[in-house]
């Protein structure tokens, strides 16, 4: 029985509160109305909803929900409609609607105006508390059009800026008085550009240097995107009045904090409520103050050269990749490799190893060719001592051939410069392939430099939010002002991370210039690198990881990498020509030294005139004037001074050591190959691994930081997990690019690099370790 009576009260209760609750019709008046403001709206609608909770129920009827399309009469009679049907609260957005609101003398509904007013207007009296009118209250938050025309001072000290309107407001605001004032304090001029389409803007855009879009509320995201793009093709630095997402669309920056939106929707929301709850609206608070944020979106001012400055990065976030889109190159792996074969410096020195190379063979060469000299003389003899055949004065001159048959040194020194120019071109090949990875290295070592900036950018963003909870935990009560300082602290550490991350991409880009040959200033942007996409997908890096990754097939391809190493390795190659040159010397000292040397030589002389005493023959007599001599030239060394047997020892001597070389290398490469492969089956663990890292890290930072905007835990775990968020996004980035240096580093090993040979070449590899497995079975 008494269960009986305790149902029936809770059932009296419960029915005494249904009746109770009370339900509110809310209607909507909009000036415009897109695509992208839907969700806003229902945003606007679910918050709203969730606020009032069970104090009542709320309903937006799709007919109260009206749009004006910027015109005023309409806007009225919009307003009549909703004080004329069913509607309990009305809620008006935008400049038309506040024409039309504000003009009422009273109202016969609850009327909250918000999203036109802004506090530069000099007929908002900003030190109003409330509205202290009946059913009416309005909202103005710290938005400033003055604040935001100094910060795109600031940043780019314009002397004309245009500023972009919606055409109906032009006539409905005192945009003129605002502006003139405004900007003379900021101390430049302006050009309003009033619009009603996307085109009356990119037209309007001439003999100004800078452009502020103080409205354009209602743009869609393609309208947004096609006014950044004309402004970044005429190098106009942009700043916009509205949320981050104009400059995640283009827009060079905003000072509106990521949280603004939200935290307007909440305080229409509790406006609300409140009056639900018996509030009267007019004794709400009607200023919102928002914490402004420069963000700036880092590839429009990289587009539009505008620099920035170190001393921003502590107070602003950055939207957008880090891509220099003014670069004058742009390289992917494959543009590395080529170029640096065709321009690098140290290449093109070692190349003329092979021309130094190539002269000492035509010199060894020369040997064989004939000797021609001439020789002219003139002679004068004391005319006491001249006598016939020997005038005083006479002129003469001889031409001498001298031509080697056979020579066993010469032709064994051809033979030598041969084998020593083969074994230069094969040092060279080895120099290609050792200067094609140094390239690929600066590469990847360039785009972990450069995530590493994105991600260091990320946690600065990071530093700044958990800041932010510090402060509001400190206001709150909930901590002391030593977690505020130690935030503080940690953003300045993260700032000055930030700072260096950015330099140390700077000198990374200039390793890359010099191993191109670019001039090092030279702006360049260097392609991300993915496994599975682009240039890696079609080389099939995937299937190096499937065969590593199975430990039967791994063996026999280590086994199979190490034979093509030791084939293709120029190391080994060069050692060989070396050791034709050196067996050819020693062939020399040994059984040819006793070859005999054969020369041809020949010489014609001539006597051109005779003078003076003696110059005439008794008996009239006359001289012979020419004459010639040819003989032929055969030696042969019996002993000389022991240096043959001396050059023999010594070449074998050097021929041991070049074997021992070998044998070396030979070690070394399999070494290589084998650590190689080891090295990229920890990478293939890594990637993988790294992911789980990063999730759980990103997790675990979830959990701690809303534990600690609760006061739950202290700042010590929060930064701990932070940190360690922060070295799993490394390792995470990093994990690929690592994998694909392991990668090349092994190409590099077996002498084969595979984005540089055809889908052919790089088949017919895969098929020669086919068919080694199957010798091997």
């Amino acid at each position: 029985m008494r269960n009986f009576f305790l149902f029936l009260l809770f059932l009296s209760v419960t029915l005494s509160y249904a009746q109770k609750k009370k339900n509110y019709n809310i209607g909507i008046l909009l000036d415009n109305a897109t695509t992208e403001l839907e969700p806003l709206l229902q945003k606007l609608k679910t918050q709203i909803k969730t606020v009032v909770g069970e104090d009542a129920t709320i309903a937006f009827p799709t007919n109260s929900l009206l749009v004006n399309d910027y015109n005023l009469e309409k806007a009225k009679q919009n307003y009549n409609t909703l004080l004329n049907n069913t509607t309990d609260i009305i809620l008006a957005f935008g400049v038309v609607n506040s024409k039309i609101i504000e003009a009422q003398t009273a109202y016969k509904k609850p009327t909250i105006l918000f999203g036109a007013i802004n506090k530069d207007f000099n007929s908002i009296d900003v030190t109003k508390v409330t509205s202290g009118v009946k059913n009416f209250t309005y909202l103005i938050n710290s938005q400033s059009y003055l604040d935001d025309l100094k910060k795109l001072k600031q940043l780019t000290d314009f002397k004309k800026v245009g500023i972009v309107v919606e055409a109906p407001f032009a006539n409905l605001l005192p945009l003129k008085e605002t502006f003139d004032r405004e900007l003379k304090e900021v101390g430049a001029t302006y050009k309003l550009i009033p619009f009603k389409t996307v085109n009356d803007i990119t037209t309007n855009l001439d003999d100004i240097d800078a452009v502020y879009i103080a409205g354009g509320f209602f743009l869609t995201e393609n309208e947004t995107k096609q006014i950044a793009n004309a402004l970044i093709d005429k190098k106009l630095p942009s700043f916009t009045i509205n949320s981050i997402n104009d400059v995640e669309n283009g827009i060079m920056a905003t000072n509106q904090s990521e949280d603004n939106s939200d935290q307007f929707l909440r305080r229409v929301s509790l406006t609300i409520e409140s009056y639900i709850n018996g509030t009267p609206l007019a004794d709400m608070p009607v200023y919102i103050e928002f914490s402004p944020r420069l963000t700036i979106n880092f590839n429009t001012v990289s587009a539009i050269g505008i620099p920035i400055k170190y001393s921003l990065l502590n107070d602003t976030d950055f939207v957008g990749e880090f891509n220099d889109i003014n670069a004058e190159r742009n390289y992917n792996l494959l543009s590395v490799m080529k170029q640096v074969l065709g321009d690098n410096l140290t290449l093109q020195a070692t190349k003329k190893n092979i021309d130094l190379s190539e002269q000492k063979v035509k010199t060894a060469k020369s040997n064989y060719l004939p000797n021609l000299t001439a020789t002219a003389t003139g002679t004068y003899i004391d005319p006491k001592i001249a006598s016939n055949g020997n005038p005083e004065f006479s002129t003469g001159g001889n031409v001498t051939l001298q031509q080697t048959i056979f020579s066993p040194a010469a032709s064994a020194n051809i033979t030598i410069q041969k084998n020593l120019k083969k074994a230069e071109e094969e040092n060279y090949n080895a120099e290609q392939l050792n200067t094609i990875f140094n390239a690929s290295n600066a590469y990847f070592n360039a785009l972990i430099l450069k995530t590493n900036v994105q991600i260091r950018m990320r946690n600065l963003d990071l530093t700044k939010k958990n800041l932010q909870i510090a402060k509001e935990n400190f206001e709150a009560g909930q901590s002391d002002k030593s977690d505020v300082l130690r935030f503080r602290s940690e953003l300045a550490q993260n700032t000055q991370a930030m700072i260096q991350a950015i330099n140390q991409l700077e000198q990374g880009f200039i390793g890359l210039n010099q191993l191109l040959n670019n001039p090092l200033e030279m702006r360049i942007e260097i392609d991300d690198a993915e496994l599975d996409k682009g240039l890696y997908k079609d080389y099939k890096y995937t299937q190096l990881t499937e065969l590593l990754d199975n430990s039967t097939t791994r063996e026999p391809f280590i086994a199979f990498l190490v034979e093509e190493a030791k084939k293709n390795a120029p190391e080994l190659k060069s050692l060989d020509y070396n050791l034709k040159a050196t067996e050819r010397n020693i062939k020399l000292s040994g059984s040819n030294r006793f070859l005999p040397t054969v020369a041809l030589q020949g010489q014609y002389n001539r006597t051109f005139n005779r003078s003076g005493v003696g110059s005439t023959l008794p008996g009239g007599a006359s001289f012979i004037n020419g004459n010639y001599n040819a003989g032929i030239n055969l030696t042969i060394p019996i002993f000389n001074q022991n240096q043959n047997n001396i050059n023999k020892q010594t070449a074998i001597i050097q021929k041991d050591q070049i074997e021992v070389n070998r044998q070396n290398s030979e070690l070394n490469i399999a070494a290589n190959v084998r650590n190689g492969v080891l090295n990229l089956v920890n990478q293939i663990s890594n990637i993988e691994l790294s992911k789980v890292s990063e999730e759980t890290a990103k997790e675990s930072l979830e959990l701690i930081q809303s534990s600690y905007q609760e006061g739950a835990v202290t700042f010590v775990q929060l930064i701990d997990a932070q940190n360690n968020y922060l070295n799993a996004q490394l390792a995470k980035a990093n994990a690929v690019y690592n994998f694909l240096i392991n990668a090349v580093q092994l190409e590099r090993n077996i002498g084969y690099y595979f984005l540089l040979h055809t889908k052919a070449e790089n088949e017919d590899f895969t098929q020669r370790f086919q068919n080694y497995l199957l010798n091997k079975q």
